[in-house]
């Protein structure tokens, strides 16, 4: 039994949950259109660039969960999945999991999104073990703020670090697979690193070092 894991946005997914969600709540008038769309879209640029700053980001992406009850953001989040999510899940996807599920293998999702959004997603795949960022709830309600490390670039490899040192299962065997520049710190760490629909940084680095890349489009 060796450990698989799995990052989420395009990889898993044919597009990136923490923007869309945003897409999503600037399309249904929750936040100011303008001024949403247009972070959002720069906070996504700076992303793929790997210049983002994670948590000015999330002092961003976290604000409309403590701006709502949760319980209707639980509503929009249903909406969401059903309506934004779903169609963008990934056949192969699918069937690649269900390889590593039959192999005996540990199957985890690591995700910079954070887990309010992720959490429902990463259910889709059947997928009991999810690292992500985490938003600060009390008494029932997002306070807007997160709570631990980011889990994005060297971040990551922090979480799953911690992770494993209660888990039955060590990073002999393991395997990530990612399309993003910015999991390089993770992808160097484990022993079978696959660049899945690379971006053009990720794809540079494979092909230097040798790793496999796949598609799952």
């Amino acid at each position: 039994m060796s450990l698989a894991i799995f990052d989420l946005d395009n990889t898993l997914i044919a597009d990136d949950s923490d923007f869309l969600w945003g897409q999503f709540l600037v399309d249904r008038g929750i936040v100011d259109k303008d001024y949403y769309e247009r972070s959002n879209q720069k906070f996504y640029e700076d992303y793929k660039q790997g210049t983002l700053d994670i948590v000015e980001f999330l002092g961003f992406s976290l604000a409309p969960l403590a701006a709502h009850d949760a319980a209707q953001l639980y509503r929009w989040r249903e909406e969401f999945i059903e309506t934004v999510i779903k169609p963008i899940t990934l056949a192969a996807a699918h069937d690649l999991v269900e390889r590593h599920r039959a192999a005996g293998d540990t199957l985890l999702v690591i995700t910079a999104t954070n887990r309010f959004v992720t959490e429902p997603i990463v259910e889709l795949y059947g997928i009991d073990n999810l690292l992500a960022t985490n938003p600060e709830l009390i008494a029932g309600q997002y306070t807007g703020k997160f709570v631990g490390a980011p889990c994005f670039q060297e971040g990551k490899v922090e979480q799953l670090q911690d992770w494993l040192s209660s888990a039955e299962v060590g990073l002999a065997g393991s395997c990530f697979y990612s399309d993003s520049h910015n999991d390089l710190p993770l992808l160097k760490l484990v022993d079978k690193p696959i660049a899945v629909d690379p971006d053009p940084k990720l794809r540079q680095a494979a092909k230097a070092a040798g790793w496999p890349i796949i598609s799952l489009r």
